[in-house]
């Protein structure tokens, strides 16, 4: 199988809408990346498509975060959502949009990544828990669910504080 990687287009939408309602059997995520799409410091280039024969099969976008210590705010990603059709899943198009991504992140500048999943799966790429830099989930989360990674070694020390989402992430 072929699969091209690449930032987002006008005309992903639908598919990218379609990829993540189907992924996650809900309407949630979709509507929260056309939300998302929406923020000044959306980056389309930080929302990434797999396709296959010109079908969107894949998606995974980064967003905007900050870290939030005593008033000061330091910039991070947030991963999420990360989807792939179910016909699709189990065959590495995910692995390939995470580390894809993560590529893209750190040569758009970004030091950090911020992600809720499954820790079995996202301690592949390197991700580890939040907590052990001190960075705090802003909602109910467990511990080893809420994790980071740094895109840069050393780029998380002396960072700690609560994550800061878009609003968009509200509703969720």
């Amino acid at each position: 199988m072929n699969i091209n990687l690449r930032p987002e287009q006008a005309e992903d939408y639908q598919g990218i809408t379609r990829v993540n309602d189907v992924a996650f059997k809900r309407k949630a995520e979709g509507k929260l990346i056309e939300e998302l799409r929406k923020a000044d410091e959306f980056n389309s280039n930080l929302s990434i498509v797999a396709e296959t024969e010109a079908e969107v099969i894949g998606h995974i976008l980064f967003t905007p975060v900050s870290i939030k210590n005593k008033g000061h705010h330091n910039k991070s990603l947030a991963l999420a959502p990360v989807a792939v059709l179910p016909e699709f899943q189990k065959r590495s198009v995910g692995k390939l949009l995470v580390i894809f991504g993560l590529q893209i992140a750190k040569e758009s500048g970004y030091e950090s990544v911020i992600v809720l999943g499954y820790p079995s799966y996202y301690s592949k790429f390197g991700f580890k828990r939040a907590s052990r830099w001190g960075i705090k989930s802003p909602f109910p989360a467990p511990d080893e669910a809420f994790m980071a990674i740094e895109l840069f070694p050393g780029s998380l020390d002396g960072i700690s504080g609560q994550v800061i989402f878009p609003p968009a992430f509200d509703n969720v």
